[in-house]
């Protein structure tokens, strides 16, 4: 009789490695492993060797860079999905694709449980399991760092001495470093002496996309996009995919020490922790849709819109990305981008990106009514009507308040 089979979301470290062997002494099953490239940049030369080498029977390499841009990255940026106004939701935006890939392989082979290396203390847990209940409800999870009761190692050496121990002697450094997730769309960093509000984080050692404000070049750089309908098309002057946009846009952030942020954030869980995100790219690709959306949208559906696109963050942040609610925000959202067309030029210069001109032949912009001097359109007169009314409210509470007084 064959062995259940078990998919293994994987990434060729020490954690993943050490839940090969954990997965096959506690529940005989057969391991396929699953690696998922979001854009980490993490030498994949080696790692099936590794991973059959620590008993998997099978490891799939799934790139997924260009759904993950197209169908998760610019929803989002169209939505300008930030969660609690600084975090721009890199490892949150990732989990769903990874959640759906891990359930097709799970399809593929037959498996009848996915596993996942995620902590009991942390957001990912979620985001990977409830994309999971969405998909296919009928599908086991395993969590080894939530089954205290089995999964007995408590530190990185020993996961080394276990690992040893099922014949497993790969190069695994022992000491402790930041813990780190990365994307094409961020690199996230925490830990050591981001554990503690009050301590500076130590840029030196910590960035991995770029330098801080302080050393970034002293002449700044212009850059120029153009979108439509929301979704970016070209930089400067070369029409790419989004991805490659992105992969440009970090070079050039990180480049001018863009996009770093200190944040300490509310974990769907219930406790805050601290992080420092590096979002070059990302920061630069949101400020940029920004800077042409504000041109084109009249003021009702922007102020809607900015509800919307806090909506939208938490959403992604707290992993209910296979929801209609979801669906719904982005179809409201997708309404908003239909004339979110044009051209925007700014300057890049120590961590700050500075406006150099922007257009769209959907602007709602007119110099006429904005300048000082008096337009067809607009009657100085007409203002005093409208302020009568506009401010009506305010002038009967008021009186009110006056004749309570006497």
């Amino acid at each position: 009789m064959s062995k259940e089979k078990v998919v293994l979301a994987y990434s060729g470290g020490l954690d993943t490695t050490a839940i090969i062997p954990w997965l096959k002494d506690n529940f005989d099953y057969e391991v396929i492993c699953c690696c998922i490239d979001c854009g980490q940049g993490e030498e994949l030369d080696g790692l099936e060797e590794r991973a059959k080498l620590s008993g998997a029977s099978k490891l799939y390499i799934e790139n997924i860079i260009d759904e993950f841009c197209d169908d998760y990255i610019v929803p989002c940026v169209k939505a300008g999905a930030v969660y609690e106004n600084k975090y721009l939701l890199g490892t949150s935006m990732a989990r769903p694709p990874i959640a759906k890939k891990l359930v097709e392989i799970a399809r593929k082979e037959g498996a009848t449980a996915i596993c996942h290396g995620a902590t009991g203390k942390g957001n990912d847990q979620i985001r990977f399991e409830l994309g999971i209940k969405a998909l296919a409800p009928d599908l086991k999870i395993i969590a080894p760092w939530r089954m205290t009761d089995v999964w007995t190692m408590q530190s990185r050496e020993d996961e080394i001495e276990y690992c040893k121990a099922h014949g497993i002697d790969l190069p695994f450094d022992a000491k402790h470093s930041y813990s780190r997730d990365r994307n094409l769309w961020h690199i996230s960093h925490e830990g050591l002496e981001l554990e503690d509000p009050a301590c500076e984080p130590n840029y030196d050692d910590l960035l991995v996309l770029g330098v801080s404000p302080e050393k970034a070049p002293d002449e700044g750089e212009y850059v120029t996009m153009t979108f439509e309908a929301g979704v970016p098309k070209s930089l400067n002057g070369k029409e790419m995919k989004v991805s490659e946009i992105i992969t440009e846009l970090n070079k050039l952030g990180g480049k001018h020490g863009i996009g770093i942020v200190d944040i300490v954030e509310n974990r769907v869980v219930g406790m805050k922790s601290r992080g420092v995100y590096e979002t070059p790219g990302g920061t630069i690709l949101m400020e940029a849709h920004d800077q042409l959306e504000e041109l084109v949208l009249d003021r009702a559906t922007y102020e809607v819109k900015k509800d919307m696109g806090n909506k939208m963050a938490q959403i992604v942040y707290e992993g209910k990305w296979f929801t209609p609610l979801r669906e719904a925000v982005q179809a409201f959202v997708d309404v908003t981008q239909q004339y979110v067309t044009g051209e925007v030029k700014f300057k890049l210069y120590k961590g700050n990106i500075i406006k150099a001109g922007t257009t769209s032949p959907y602007s709602l912009y007119s110099e006429s009514l904005a300048s000082f001097t008096t337009g067809e359109l607009y009657d100085h007169h007409d203002a005093e009507g409208f302020i009568n009314l506009f401010g009506l409210p305010l002038k009967v509470r008021a009186m009110k308040m006056q004749e309570l007084e006497k």
